[in-house]
């Protein structure tokens, strides 16, 4: 078993910052990949970024290039999500996710992933 539970989300103006945490528990953190997806209202869970088990390893779905990055502290157990540049089409609840199984690196399908936190709301308005 894996608990994740996050933070870090809110209301923001377009072109600010926010930083979302991941705080994990129940298994060896450095031991499985991670990722961040994100759901708008009438939309399908996507996609965010992920991160390998090592952290060497991120991959990013191309509207958040350079906007976003992530990053994970195996000795916190804990991984991140700056947000920069934010724009109203970022709105949406964020959720974490644990992917088990990920051989080296990071996948992409929201049902590859075995654990899952409650989310949190980040708005951004224009």
């Amino acid at each position: 078993q894996v608990q994740l539970v996050e933070s870090g989300g809110g209301l923001v103006q377009a072109g600010g910052s926010l930083r979302l945490s991941c705080a994990t528990s129940g298994r060896t953190f450095n031991s499985y990949a991670m990722g961040w997806f994100r759901q708008a209202p009438g939309k399908e869970r996507e996609f965010v970024a992920g991160i390998s088990r090592s952290g060497g390893g991120k991959y990013y779905t191309d509207s958040v290039k350079g906007r976003i990055t992530i990053s994970r502290d195996n000795a916190k157990n804990t991984v991140y999500l700056q947000m920069n540049s934010l724009k109203p089409e970022d709105t949406a609840v964020y959720y974490c996710a644990a992917d088990l199984s990920s051989p080296v690196g990071v996948r992409v399908a929201a049902g590859l992933y075995d654990y899952w936190g409650q989310g949190t709301q980040v708005t951004v308005s224009s």
